[in-house]
């Protein structure tokens, strides 16, 4: 039986997409060879990357003038390419509403004068700082926000409004809501959540952003090399940039980010609404800020939270634990979670709720 996967990342992926990898994986596209065993140049290869970059600036409606490139060393890495690519006069402003965010404000410090303009730790992030009060600086290089907090479960309901490049890693939230990508300088994401297995790294950014990196920028993160080399400058993760454009394929035959939003917001309301009216379960989270892709949630003691965890896997609901800087569990909900493996985890809730009063 296959199970439910809950986990915050690497993250499950659509069934049918890979019963299509393993269908085509001793034989890709005719040429007698697996996706894993051939040359990033041969021509099959680089039909997946062009119809992959395709894809995702139509189910995105990216403007022509941002690159779209497919990269490696995951969003953790993106943090110290963004400053390197960007921080030209030394100034970048960061919004602090999770770990990611504060890991991407850390790795900004390092290379200049990087400052939290607002910050939810004082509430352990279940929220996002009132935008309207953020006290942005002048002649800052770019605001960098996190969309979506995966360990916490907020996420931003309207984005801030800049006069510098505003730069998202959407990592854990990517292609789940439509979003206006022109009103973003640099947008990018792991893919291990809601597209592909660890190891890609998409960024979209605005070119004109992008031409001159510092000089001590490593060529590996030289956005504009990527983009000039559209995303060959070297070996990339080929068979995560494979999988990225079968799920990318699925969710335009869905009907784009449109109907799959639906879809989140169906599967987030049942889960929350459960949640609120049980005197079992509590999520901790704002309600305006919550997401709809991590939903987290406790018991009444860390006991019945260890017990549930260990419960639901034997049930096939795996990866609920929660993580470790907050406890209790995690549901995370993202795009190829099928309605019914919600509803089988609130029917286990239910029964767990029942058994433990």
């Amino acid at each position: 039986m296959r199970a439910y996967n809950f986990s915050a990342g690497p993250s499950t992926l659509p069934f049918d997409v890979l019963e299509e990898a393993q269908r085509e994986f001793l034989d890709f596209s005719g040429t007698g060879m697996s996706v894993t065993e051939i040359s990033h140049r041969n021509k099959a290869f680089e039909a997946v990357v062009n119809e992959s970059e395709s894809l995702l600036r139509e189910l995105m409606n990216i403007p022509e003038d941002y690159a779209v490139i497919f990269v490696q060393g995951g969003a953790s890495t993106q943090f110290a390419a963004v400053p390197l690519n960007l921080m030209h006069r030394g100034k970048a402003d960061y919004l602090v509403t999770g770990n990611f965010a504060k890991k991407a404000f850390q790795e900004g410090k390092i290379y200049g004068d990087a400052a939290c303009v607002a910050s939810s730790e004082d509430k352990t992030y279940t929220y996002i700082p009132d935008l309207a009060n953020v006290a942005f600086r002048k002649d800052t290089d770019y605001v960098h926000i996190c969309s979506n907090n995966t360990i916490f479960g907020t996420r931003y309901i309207e984005f801030p409004q800049t006069e510098a490049p505003l730069v998202a890693d959407m990592s854990s939230e990517i292609l789940s809501r439509e979003i206006d990508v022109s009103k973003f300088g640099v947008i990018y994401a792991g893919a291990q959540k809601n597209l592909a297995p660890a190891g890609v790294t998409i960024v979209i950014a605005k070119r004109s952003l992008i031409q001159e990196p510092l000089a001590v920028c490593p060529t590996m993160l030289k956005w504009k090399v990527q983009d000039e080399n559209k995303s060959l400058y070297n070996t990339p993760p080929c068979f995560s940039i494979y999988l990225a454009n079968l799920v990318l394929r699925k969710l335009k035959g869905m009907g784009g980010i449109q109907a799959i939003n639906e879809i989140n917001e169906y599967k987030a309301g049942l889960l929350y609404d459960f949640i609120d009216n049980s005197p079992f379960y509590t999520n901790k989270v704002e309600k305006k800020y919550r997401s709809i892709m991590n939903v987290p949630f406790v018991t009444p003691s860390a006991e019945l939270d260890d017990a549930f965890v260990k419960s639901a896997a034997k049930e096939g609901l795996v990866s609920l634990k929660g993580h470790r800087l907050v406890g209790g569990m995690r549901a995370s909900i993202y795009n190829a979670m099928p309605v019914e493996g919600v509803k089988a985890l609130i029917a286990f809730m239910k029964k767990f709720e029942t058994e433990n009063k």
